[in-house]
């Protein structure tokens, strides 16, 4: 298939502990991205070497695929971000990693980034289009975080941490500077510095999304959900006390673009930190 050069797709992966599942699922992702229109590379950040991912990644050897490695876990948000100041794309595609949102739903969003001219575009379980099978349990806690998070904030989004979000490089440019959350909150943090950065042609897109086979773990247990609450509450203070998703850093900013890849796309394998 013939690529249109009018823009290319970066899409991130983190991954943390999914040796069993993370070839073939990649590989699942790469049969949607070579049916769209634009050229794309897939950046995997493995968030911490704890199992095989990074090496079974590694041994794949999948095309348009790069594999990062940080040799520690740090969170979710600090992989996605390892990830974003690599892309080279300007449109920069994050999902996670396990499936549970259907990667077909990738070109939809991208076609809502063109249908509006947004800077960025989230994928929501809240949209009257979406297709979400997930737990009573798990329903209550997405709408009590989602009032949660529009009493502190006042943002539109009626879902803020559906694992799949498309940014222009520009808005990223601005707010990765501004960043430090580290784990679940950090898709939060992004929209908030995104909107505080007067970038905010933000909307919503429908997704298919299948909870049904997750068990009660990883971003769902009680310990993280009291985390992801005290980090929810952190933002705000940097957001309406400090400051800090306000501030202009144009030296930050230029060190951002200096460090995206200026070359076409070349495969390569690393570990960091």
């Amino acid at each position: 298939m013939e690529k249109e050069t009018q823009h290319f797709i970066s899409l991130i992966i983190p991954v943390y502990k999914q040796e069993k599942t993370i070839v073939a699922d990649v590989r699942h992702i790469k049969q949607v991205l070579d049916k769209i229109r634009y050229g794309y590379e897939i950046i995997i950040v493995v968030d911490g070497i704890l199992d095989k991912s990074f090496q079974n990644m590694q041994k794949a050897k999948l095309q348009h695929v790069r594999v990062v490695g940080l040799k520690k876990n740090h969170g979710k948000a600090f992989a996605v971000r390892t990830g974003m100041h690599r892309a080279k794309g300007d449109y920069v595609i994050f999902i996670d990693a396990g499936m549970e949102i259907d990667p077909n739903g990738i070109s939809m969003l991208l076609e809502h980034m063109e249908w509006y001219d947004a800077d960025i575009i989230v994928g929501s379980k809240r949209h009257p289009a979406s297709i979400i099978r997930y737990s009573p349990l798990r329903k209550v806690l997405s709408y009590g975080y989602y009032w949660f998070v529009r009493a502190l904030f006042g943002i539109k989004v009626k879902d803020t941490q559906a694992g799949i979000k498309i940014f222009r490089k520009k808005v990223l440019i601005d707010i990765l500077p501004l960043l430090v959350e580290k784990k679940f909150a950090g898709d939060l943090e992004m929209l908030v510095a995104a909107y505080q950065q007067k970038h905010r042609r933000i909307y919503e897109a429908p997704i298919k999304l299948d909870y049904s086979f997750a068990q009660f773990t990883s971003a769902a247990t009680f310990d993280s959900i009291r985390a992801i609450l005290q980090d929810t509450l952190a933002i705000w203070y940097r957001a309406y006390i400090v400051g800090q998703y306000r501030k202009i850093k144009k030296k930050a900013q230029r060190e951002v673009v200096q460090k995206l890849p200026k070359s076409n796309y070349a495969k390569s394998s690393k570990i960091i930190r």
